[in-house]
């Protein structure tokens, strides 16, 4: 049965959330599909827009997107890659969970084109604009140890 997940905030746990992040493989364990399943238990009783295996403790390539208020149901995003970036970009006010009460504006490119893979193994490729774009930034962001404190406009 899925569980809650502790989330891994700044200060306290900055290393895990800074680390490198290690490739799945595929097919996946039955501990990274149960992680998969708590992520997504996790993010939506956050609640959040999508949630990176390192605030969870789990220094992995694996992402969950929660757009579901928005017709897009939660779903996870494996070993992906930002592979084209529009030059146009827009600030939008963000957060994260693992900076709570922390909000700032962050400009990022308007429309990403990510590629990744599904918790099955097939490849996806995933155009995104508006806040799909922004969601996918973010997330990939932390699996490259990058958060959004590094990114607020001064």
């Amino acid at each position: 049965m899925p569980k809650t997940l502790r989330l891994h905030t700044l200060s306290q746990d900055e290393a895990i959330l800074r680390a490198p992040n290690i490739e799945l493989t595929f097919p996946l364990s039955k501990d990274v599909l149960e992680l998969i399943e708590d992520m997504k238990v996790t993010v939506k009783k956050a609640p959040g827009i999508g949630l990176a295996a390192p605030q969870v403790g789990a220094n992995l390539m694996l992402a969950i997107i929660h757009l579901e208020e928005f017709g897009i149901e939660a779903f996870a995003l494996i070993n992906p890659k930002v592979i084209s970036r529009s030059i146009k970009k827009t600030a939008m006010e963000e957060g994260c969970l693992s900076i709570p009460k922390v909000f700032g504006q962050v400009k990022r490119p308007a429309k990403v084109e990510v590629t990744g893979y599904t918790q099955e193994g097939r490849k996806v490729h995933i155009k995104g604009g508006k806040l799909l774009a922004k969601v996918l930034q973010h997330e990939i962001d932390h699996l490259n140890g990058i958060l959004i404190a590094d990114k607020f406009e001064k």
